[in-house]
């Protein structure tokens, strides 16, 4: 049994703690929250040690990995003391407010010998990691130009400042939103290079931006666009996509449906010339607690298994977390 305290009991730490608490290989020590309000509703409502003192909960429950689930803000000086404790570390994404805060704790992690991962869950989602297999294979030719999105009515009408809008906490639609998109080009395509235009615009929220757009160039020399709106309310919810033109095909895919077309009728296993379709119940693995989707149960599932030392592949490790902050700060350099 892996020893796990959670820290941060908002939206995602809400989530993260149902997962953790039907993991059968997981011994939830302790859920710490600033509100009073929430942690005298889990000590009424859950079986859980609850803590409004994350210092206090180390030292009474000594966990054996952390679950960090708090403002951006905070996740530098937090994860540094976990590291410097000798605990492992899931911090929620983004991993840090800039690339420089995030170099040193890639190195104390090494250093320790820790495992660390970040909430990137679309490396758990099967149409994804089904594009990624068909592009690293060459099964779409080279490579020439991609675009990822993502839309969905997130602030639809000027709402009441939290942190999510504040942009010295991590708030905002690229820190927020754009930022699994980003990660999601890096992992299936190339970390990106360079940022020749960008474009943040406030369209319902005072101090953040409410959409982001950018042309990008990675490191493997192909070009592209992000484009990403929390506030377009012609989607029922958040959505992610990524297309991919290549010489020989093209890949468009989101979480829920994969659509590959092939130029020639020289095609990979279970594929034919033309278009194809295949949905995510067709490629993800079942989980044993379903929670939003398959990919936060599969996740966590991946980071305790490397705590336990069953897996040593490293998936949302902060080396990969660190690329998807640069491009954040070079996107946000090349704005207009």
């Amino acid at each position: 049994m892996v020893k796990v305290g959670l820290i941060g009991a908002g939206k995602m730490g809400i989530s993260h703690l149902a997962i953790l608490g039907a993991h059968p290989e997981v011994e939830l020590v302790g859920v710490c929250d600033t509100s009073k309000m929430v942690i005298e509703a889990m000590e009424k409502y859950s079986p859980f040690p609850c803590f409004t003192d994350y210092k206090k909960m180390l030292t009474q429950a000594k966990p054996d990995a952390v679950v960090i689930a708090v403002p951006t803000k905070y996740h530098a000086s937090m994860v540094k003391e976990m590291l410097e404790l000798g605990i492992h570390v899931f911090v929620e994404k983004p991993f840090c407010l800039n690339p420089e805060e995030g170099l040193a704790l890639i190195q104390l992690a090494k250093s320790k010998k820790l495992v660390n991962q970040v909430g990137y869950h679309n490396k758990f989602v099967g149409t994804f990691d089904e594009v990624k297999r068909l592009v690293d294979s060459g099964a779409i030719g080279d490579v020439y130009h991609f675009m990822g999105q993502a839309y969905g009515p997130v602030v639809v009408k000027p709402k009441q400042d939290t942190w999510r809008s504040n942009p010295e906490e991590g708030g905002g639609c690229l820190m927020d939103y754009a930022s699994h998109v980003i990660d999601l080009i890096n992992y299936l395509l190339s970390p990106v290079k360079s940022v020749q235009s960008s474009s943040l615009k406030s369209i319902f929220s005072k101090q953040v931006d409410d959409a982001v757009y950018a042309m990008m160039s990675l490191q493997n020399g192909v070009s592209g666009l992000l484009s990403v709106n929390w506030s377009d309310e012609t989607h029922r919810k958040m959505t992610t996509s990524i297309s991919i033109n290549g010489t020989k095909g093209k890949i468009v895919s989101d979480a829920n449906e994969l659509k590959v077309y092939f130029k020639d009728a020289v095609c990979p296993s279970g594929y034919s010339r033309g278009w194809n379709v295949k949905y995510v119940t067709d490629l993800t693995p079942s989980v044993d607690y379903y929670l939003r989707g398959e990919e936060y149960s599969a996740q966590m599932d991946h980071f305790i298994k490397a705590v336990q030392g069953k897996v040593y592949n490293e998936i949302n490790s902060f080396e990969s977390a660190a690329k998807t902050d640069n491009a954040i700060a070079l996107i946000r350099k090349a704005q207009q």
